[in-house]
């Protein structure tokens, strides 16, 4: 049976305001508990006027209040940015406070414009070659489990508690792939960035696979953009605003608001920018319950997963709804 689970960035809709954004993330995770869905990931941004939040750890601690099942997590903590013994220490007391249900998904980019990247590191140089490093420091943090000749091997990460967070390496290439597996952590491949060699990664991953104090085996996930709709007509409308704010990133623009179906479908597409658009289609899946549980399918059986991660963002909140109700119900109806 393949597992589902969303991903929440958070957007600030064209006509909407930031603490409408976190209400309907907030009502969005009770819908999609309700459904069946396994986690409920929050993004990491900074700079970005769109977004409603760019504290993962925050918006963690208020969206596992307000459920109790689905497990939350980050997805991810842009780790090179923070020190890994204060990232151990806010997700122990994440863990302590809802015991069993958090998630701590890391990566490498910075996941922030580049002025926001500075600030985010001043006085301090980021250095993405360090993040293994890091990770040993992490898990060790996490466990318990520092080298007796470690710089902080007396260290403790507090709260000091009988579970632990589970860990999980994000990432968008083959290197990615191969750190999770050399600290034998679960790997999740961000499908939906639009870069190649996903396949490769998971391959990487599974083959080079060490075990570790975290894991004993392999467990790998895919996330990928789908949008759902009654018709598929509709879902392509639906579409169409996510279409144009990926265009506006693509093409270094930053947009105060995540727009309409109406502002997108009346945008006037270039030739060039129509082509870019057509250039991304394959890395979502977008149609009727039928397509969207062939398409899902195809992608758990090319990457050899049995978890994805769906990010579907829509304007329209109902609609937004809509479309995760008639996935889930769309992959139950194809698992009988």
């Amino acid at each position: 049976m393949i597992k589902l689970s969303v991903l929440e960035h958070g957007y600030i809709k064209e006509g909407f305001t930031v603490h409408d954004a976190l209400s309907e993330a907030t009502e969005l995770i009770q819908f999609t508990e309700s459904l069946g869905y396994h986690r409920f990931w929050v993004s990491e941004h900074h700079g970005m006027p769109a977004l409603s939040f760019s504290s993962p750890e925050v918006m963690i601690s208020h969206l596992a209040s307000h459920s109790s099942r689905i497990r939350v997590g980050s997805g991810g903590i842009m780790l090179p940015h923070y020190s890994a013994y204060k990232v151990a220490e806010n997700f122990r007391l994440l863990e302590a406070l809802y015991p069993g249900r958090i998630d701590l998904g890391i990566g490498r980019a910075t996941g922030a414009m580049p002025l926001a990247t500075a600030a985010l590191n001043e006085g301090k140089r980021m250095n993405s070659q360090q993040f293994p490093v890091q990770i040993d420091d992490l898990i060790g943090y996490l466990y318990e489990d520092l080298p007796e000749d470690h710089r902080y091997a007396k260290l403790k990460a507090i709260p000091l508690i009988d579970s632990v967070p589970e860990l999980w390496v994000l990432g968008s290439s083959s290197e990615g792939g191969k750190i999770a597996a050399r600290h034998g952590v679960s790997y999740s491949f961000a499908h939906f960035f639009g870069v190649p060699g996903g396949e490769e990664a998971i391959h990487h991953y599974k083959s080079g696979f060490q075990p570790s104090i975290v894991r004993d085996t392999p467990r790998s996930m895919i996330t990928i953009s789908v949008i759902c709709a009654d018709t598929e007509e509709e879902a392509k409308n639906l579409a169409s605003s996510n279409q144009l704010y990926f265009l506006a990133l693509m093409r270094g623009a930053q947009l105060s608001g995540f727009p309409s179906v109406e502002t997108s479908l009346q945008y006037p597409y270039t030739a060039v920018e129509k082509e870019q658009i057509n250039s991304r289609r394959h890395l979502s899946i977008v149609g009727n319950p039928e397509q969207v549980n062939r398409g899902i399918r195809r992608i758990s059986e090319f990457y050899h997963v049995d978890e994805i991660m769906i990010a579907s963002a829509i304007h329209d909140f109902e609609a937004r709804k809509r479309s995760f109700q008639l996935i889930a119900e769309a992959m139950r109806e194809g698992e009988e």
